[in-house]
């Protein structure tokens, strides 16, 4: 099997979750059969919806270049990122780090066009909805997209950094009024396009018609590295 390199700490949880998906996920029978991988946490990384959104000049990519080179040199031959906002820069960290990086938002929409889906909800930060990161792949690849009310976006603002990030109990009503208005404007299947979103999943029961990218990041993980992937994974929506 390939060695997996992980930029992590993006946010800690979020990180200490796709390492639970990738374990959990991959069809092992022992320890030897799952996945090397070398994990380079590093939280302190800038936050990068504040930087594409123009409210920060630290530039998040110079620490993420400089962390898949490190893990370049320790031997990686291909890597994920935990955090799906960061790959507005995907290009140009693949590019620079000179090692394939999985690229989240293209797998995510391919696993729903396989599956039949016409019409996409997204939940995810600020700076992925204003960048158009989901909503250019969707429309690339024949797909539709729904996002939130810009009162809706602020409820899915605070619950990624109010209750997530924070350590705090998670409103679930909050979500669920966010998710009514995507589920009224067409969406068949919502998609929690933010690794904090994925926790919340991890907690609650969503019910039906949605797609996790975080398991898709994992999910594509384990195929990167060639290792087998357990049947029940291979249709990540919902049911």
């Amino acid at each position: 099997m390939r060695k997996l390199g992980v930029i992590g700490g993006l946010g800690p949880m979020a990180t200490a979750y796709y390492l639970q998906l990738v374990i959990q996920m991959t069809d092992a029978r022992c320890d030897q059969e799952h996945i090397d991988m070398i994990i380079y946490n590093r939280p302190g990384i800038p936050d990068r919806t504040k930087y594409i959104l123009g409210l920060s000049d630290m530039n998040p990519t110079i620490p993420i270049i400089e962390t898949g080179k490190v893990l370049v040199e320790q031997g990686v031959e291909c890597i994920a990122i935990p955090c799906i906002t960061a790959h507005y820069f995907h290009n140009q960290l693949e590019a620079a780090i000179g090692r394939p990086i999985i690229h989240l938002i293209k797998e995510t929409v391919s696993h729903l066009r396989i599956y039949g889906v016409e019409t996409v909800g997204i939940m995810a930060t600020d700076g992925t909805i204003a960048s158009c990161l989901f909503q250019r792949e969707l429309e690339l690849q024949g797909l539709k997209t729904v996002v939130p009310t810009a009162v809706n976006q602020k409820r899915v603002m605070h619950l990624i950094y109010e209750n997530v990030k924070a350590g705090h109990p998670i409103e679930m009503r909050l979500f669920f009024e966010v998710v009514g208005q995507l589920r009224n404007s067409g969406a068949q299947v919502i998609v929690l396009g933010c690794t904090e979103l994925s926790l919340i999943k991890q907690t609650y029961d969503m019910g039906p018609g949605f797609l996790d990218a975080m398991e898709v990041l994992a999910m594509q993980s384990i195929r990167c590295c060639e290792a087998p992937l357990k049947q029940e994974y291979h249709c990540l929506i919902t049911r």
